[in-house]
């Protein structure tokens, strides 16, 4: 079991050498890594990320087949399928690091901001059940200065949104807050930039 201090430092070297160009995956995704994942996996990391296809997560943190337990979602949201994949990476595969993966220029986060300006009346259920979950982060945001520079109100909703689902992952499920008080189990957020590749951690 890897301790989630040392995964978060396989990580941050990892993306390091994404932005750099020197990957290391042709070592960790061949022939002999896929077999002897066959019987067993251990990641050592969970992320939670947006379904942004600028953001595949193996790549941005130069990881492997079997290094990480990815999770999915437009906007990187919490629901309880969600919460269910992380605690079943956490228990079954030991798994010590979960990280809510957001992103700049989000298309979900901008979708919201939308909505709550202007309401669309033709938008799809489905839709709408994504948009629900990220508004309670940001709408405030829509009452602070920030409603006068869209740039500086959607880096600040993307944020505003890692954290939501940073706290609902810490307190959403009574699995999840007993490995973090007894097993050692972090949850952090973090920010990848569309533009410069860098992964930015907060919320330790």
């Amino acid at each position: 079991m890897i301790l989630a201090r040392d995964a978060l430092a396989l990580l941050q070297e990892g993306n390091r050498r994404f932005v750099s160009d020197i990957s290391n995956r042709d070592a960790i995704a061949g022939r002999a890594r896929r077999l002897e994942l066959a019987a067993s996996q251990e990641p050592f990391a969970a992320i939670l990320g947006c379904s942004d296809s600028r953001v595949p997560v193996e790549i941005v943190f130069d990881q492997g087949l079997g290094d990480l337990f990815v999770i999915r979602v437009a906007g990187n949201i919490v629901a309880p399928s969600l919460i269910g994949s992380v605690e079943f990476a956490a228990e079954q595969f030991g798994t010590r690091l979960v990280v809510v993966l957001g992103h700049t220029q989000c298309g979900a986060i901008e979708a919201t901001l939308e909505q709550l300006q202007r309401p669309i009346e033709n938008q799809s259920r489905n839709l709408h059940s994504i948009v629900d979950l990220i508004r309670p982060s940001v709408e405030g945001l829509l009452t602070t200065e920030l409603r006068h520079d869209l740039r500086a109100l959607g880096h600040a909703a993307v944020r505003a949104n890692i954290r939501a689902s940073v706290r609902h992952l810490r307190h959403g499920s009574d699995i999840i807050e007993q490995l973090i008080q007894k097993a050692g189990l972090v949850v952090v957020g973090a920010e990848y930039s569309l533009e410069t590749g860098i992964v930015e951690f907060f919320d330790p």
